[in-house]
């Protein structure tokens, strides 16, 4: 199995602009998103796809792959699926999963990229997203975080904003889960979620995972109990660099 890692990102998101180079420990964000996701054994190649020449320029500036995209997504993953095009067609191969990993989560454990894989030995699972436990109350109600429930067998059933399973009875016991921006596709089914139109529940929920659901398709959930943040404000880029200054990980790609 031939899998690639790629690491969409871009300067203008509403919420933070230009957050893949804003700092964590004198890196840019998308450095730390670049070298933990090029730690995770099973990767042939990673690539960091933008359509910021200031993003493409660092990337390459550490001798990373990166490689230019349209403006016009709104979603990680259709620019993810313009990127895969773009790769395979100038290396000439093609792959066979795709891991997209957002450059908004420099907390990524390496090794959690790598247990997706088992999972594509399932012919029927197409689709792979890694979910980490909400530990508090304001947690679960920040709606920064994607919510998500999933079946018996660890399949999606729903992903929202607001908090899900209800917390009406107490939040307490819930089995909190969220979305975290690390999602692998079978090369296939990246193909037919970029051919699809844009669903409702997705536009109303703002998460795009919603399109393949809503259109009858599965998605295989995997938990994690690590400690994950998606950096969606500055208040969050200071906690993660706090969690940087202790983490495991860090020491295998930057020099304390």
């Amino acid at each position: 199995m031939k899998v690639i890692g790629i690491i969409p990102a871009r300067l203008g998101a509403s919420r933070f602009p230009g957050k893949p180079l804003a700092p964590l420990l004198g890196m840019p964000m998308v450095g730390h998103c670049y070298h933990r996701t090029k730690l995770a054994t099973g990767l042939s190649a990673v690539y960091v796809a933008t359509c910021d020449k200031a993003i493409f320029d660092y990337v390459e500036s550490i001798g990373g792959n990166a490689v230019m995209t349209s403006t016009s997504h709104d979603r990680a993953s259709t620019r993810t699926a313009e990127a895969i095009d773009i790769i395979e067609n100038n290396l000439n191969q093609t792959f066979d999963v795709v891991v997209m990993v957002q450059g908004d989560e420099p907390l990524i454990i390496p090794e959690r990229i790598s247990e997706i894989f088992r999972h594509f030995e399932e012919e029927s699972v197409q689709i792979v997203n890694i979910m980490s436990q909400l530990k508090t109350e304001s947690e679960f109600l920040d709606r920064n975080n994607v919510k998500v429930v999933a079946d018996c067998n660890s399949n999606a059933m729903y992903y929202s904003r607001e908090p899900i399973p209800s917390p009406w009875k107490g939040w307490e016991h819930l089995p909190k889960y969220m979305q975290t921006g690390i999602i692998a596709f079978r090369r296939s089914a990246l193909s037919r979620f970029n051919a699809m139109k844009e669903t409702e529940l997705e536009r109303y929920e703002s998460v795009d995972m919603n399109r393949v659901l809503e259109s009858g398709g599965s998605i295989r959930m995997l938990p994690i109990d690590d400690f994950m943040i998606g950096v969606d404000t500055e208040e969050e880029l200071k906690k993660a660099e706090q969690c940087l200054r202790t983490d495991p990980v860090i020491h295998r790609y930057i020099e304390q």
